[in-house]
């Protein structure tokens, strides 16, 4: 991972509801609004670098309001299709504080942004978390997804350390825009550890007070 002191401080911002990242962990993305493709375009001749965050449900519709936390992410791979749409990988390196959105003459947003709130994401796959503190969330989020239709590969997550597993299940989760935001804006594993624990009691609260009321 590249260290805080090379991350720049202006960062292009991708604003994508309902889609988190966290350092360590890579994810791919399909490119096709055109001023994405020129974010993407323009960060392939620099540093390879995007700020990828939440919008919120207020502001302009073309121009949303944001959270204040997101992850900057390295594109690690890049492929153009025949469409001309552009399937890419992006690798999450630290999470990162809006300081102000920058105006500027480009089709897309940027903002000048602080990496010193987190810390310690750069070693972050190095904490010390014992993989038995998760196995209740494990079992619930199966059920869980059972319960929604979700489809999700287990055996994919057999092997991963907890920091791994929990920024996976963080990212796939049914959960709501604002849950993976707290998810995300956790300092360190216990921290995301019992926000996860908050957020299944509330899901199995309601489906148990659905199955009552039946």
């Amino acid at each position: 991972m590249k260290d805080k002191k090379d991350l720049p401080n202006l960062i292009p911002v991708f604003p994508l509801s309902n889609f988190i990242v966290f350092p360590n962990t890579t994810v791919p993305l399909n490119i096709f609004e055109p001023r994405y493709l020129k974010m993407t375009e323009d960060a392939m001749s620099s540093n390879r670098l995007i700020g990828m965050i939440q919008p919120k449900k207020s502001g302009d519709l073309k121009k949303p309001d944001l959270f204040d936390v997101g992850c900057v992410c390295r594109i690690v791979s890049f492929n153009e299709t025949e469409d001309g749409r552009y399937i890419i990988i992006i690798k999450g390196l630290n999470r990162f504080k809006i300081i102000k959105e920058i105006n500027n003459d480009k089709i897309y947003r940027e903002a000048s942004v602080d990496y010193e709130f987190y810390t310690n994401d750069t070693n972050s796959e190095n904490e010390k978390f014992d993989f038995s503190k998760i196995e209740k969330i494990l079992q619930e989020l199966k059920n869980l997804f059972e319960k929604q239709g979700f489809q999700i590969n287990w055996k994919d997550l057999e092997g991963q350390n907890v920091y791994q597993t929990l920024s996976a299940l963080s990212m796939a989760s049914p959960f709501s825009i604002l849950e993976k935001q707290i998810l995300l804006e956790t300092k360190n594993l216990e921290e995301r550890k019992l926000k996860f624990e908050e957020i299944l009691d509330t899901y199995n609260s309601d489906f148990s007070n659905i199955k009552t009321l039946q």
